[in-house]
Order: C-alpha cells, then sequence, then structure tokens
C-alpha cells in the first residue's frame, strides 16, 4: 500500500497562556490519526516546539529528517485572530516585542541572512478556504504572520522546502480559545472551541493531501 507521511507541528503553554490550541491541536490529531484517501495510508506525526528562535527550528527539522514526510503543516496561536487564518507568506525579520521561552527578543533581524525578503506558501489555501465556509468554521486568508517565533519558523520551513519540490508546506494561526477553555492574557478575540480548531487542522491536512495526490497524478510520479 502507498503512504503519505505529514508531520504536524504546534507551540507548547508560554507566559499569558494557559492553553494553546495549537498543542491541543497537534496531540488530538496524532492521536486521532487520518483515514485512508483513494487507497493512500496516512501517517501523521506530531511535534511540539519550544517558544524559542533559536529552537523551533531545530526541533522540526529534526522530525522532519526521521519522518521524511510529503507535508508538514505548522500550526501556532496568533493571540489577536478571530478565525483559523491561513497564512500566505513568511517575511526574512525577526522583530519581537516580548521575549521568547529562552527570554530573547531579536529586533529588526533577518532569520537568514541575505534571504530572500519572503516565501510563499505551498499549501492549496483557496481550497482549504472553501471546505471551511461549507462547514462553518471561521477562517480567513492572512498576510502577516507576525515578526514573532511563528513567523521565523514558518520562514525556515519554507526555506527548507524550496529545495524539496514536491514537499507541501505552510502555517496555520489558530486564534485563542473561549474563556472556559483557557483564558490568554492580552487577547482581544472571542475564542474558538479547541474541537472546531482541530477539525478546521483535519481539513488543512486532508485537502493538502487531495492535492498533494493530483499533482502526482498528473505529473506521473509515485
Amino acid at each position: 500500500m502507498r503512504r503519505l507521511t505529514v508531520v504536524l507541528s504546534g507551540f507548547g503553554s508560554y507566559e499569558g497562556v494557559a492553553v494553546n490550541p495549537s498543542r491541543r491541536v497537534v496531540e488530538e490529531m496524532e492521536r486521532r490519526g487520518l483515514p485512508e484517501v483513494e487507497g493512500v495510508r496516512i501517517d501523521v506525526h506530531g511535534v511540539l516546539l519550544p517558544v524559542s528562535f533559536a529552537k523551533a527550528w531545530p526541533v522540526l527539522c529534526e522530525s522532519i529528517e526521521r519522518f521524511h514526510p510529503d507535508i508538514v503543516v505548522a500550526t501556532g496561536l496568533k493571540r489577536r485572530a478571530r478565525a483559523v487564518e491561513l497564512e500566505r507568506c513568511a517575511t526574512n525579520l525577526m522583530d519581537a516585542s516580548r521575549p521568547d521561552a529562552d527570554n530573547m527578543s531579536p529586533r529588526s533581524t533577518p532569520v537568514r541572512d541575505e534571504g530572500p525578503a519572503a516565501y510563499w506558501t505551498r499549501l492549496p489555501l483557496r481550497s482549504i478556504l472553501r471546505d471551511f465556509a461549507g462547514e462553518g468554521i471561521a477562517a480567513t486568508l492572512s498576510s502577516d504572520a507576525g515578526t514573532f517565533v511563528c513567523n521565523s519558523l514558518f520562514y525556515q520551513l519554507l526555506d527548507w522546502a524550496r529545495f524539496r519540490g514536491r514537499v507541501l508546506a505552510g502555517f496555520v494561526s489558530l486564534p485563542p480559545v473561549p474563556e472556559g477553555e483557557g483564558a490568554v492574557a492580552g487577547s482581544t478575540a472571542t475564542g474558538l472551541p479547541v474541537d472546531v480548531q482541530v477539525q478546521a487542522c483535519v481539513d488543512v491536512v486532508a485537502r493538502t493531501i487531495e492535492y498533494f495526490l493530483a499533482e502526482q497524478d498528473a505529473t506521473g510520479r509515485d
């Protein structure tokens, strides 16, 4: 049986965040797995990352090198978000307004010296957004992944993926969860239940798998 491998990443809790939805999404999706698609077995591997400019990418890269994924979907909390945000691009900029888990707060610093100003996602965002609309999941496209650890990770992921023509990779920003599920200090968003966010990420991965398989069929590659 053919196999397709997915690596899904999220972040743990940090100061001001009692419940990080990206952690819950990763844990739940790895627990439940995904069904076969068109006779292809789907292996899902979750990885939790530290909220650290220096450590997040090396931890994700270690999982990538271990599992050799066809698809990599990174997720993270965006405090100001009111819906699931599908990130279009990552920018070559670290400009932290608060310290990361290592008490580092780089300002006006490139993610990669002399790297391009930005990279575009490799996920089929429009198709995913249509799926969300059909299921009533609040979602939008975003061109601003911020300048904190999420954007830095996203940039490094796409920098890696540019040399892997068949690998699909991207980033999904998740909103805070409702007050009853774990408050996020300083958030102005009303929150989206964790179970809805899990379903949203299932849809992201499922639609990306369909896109990946269609591209393979079109080019005749296995």
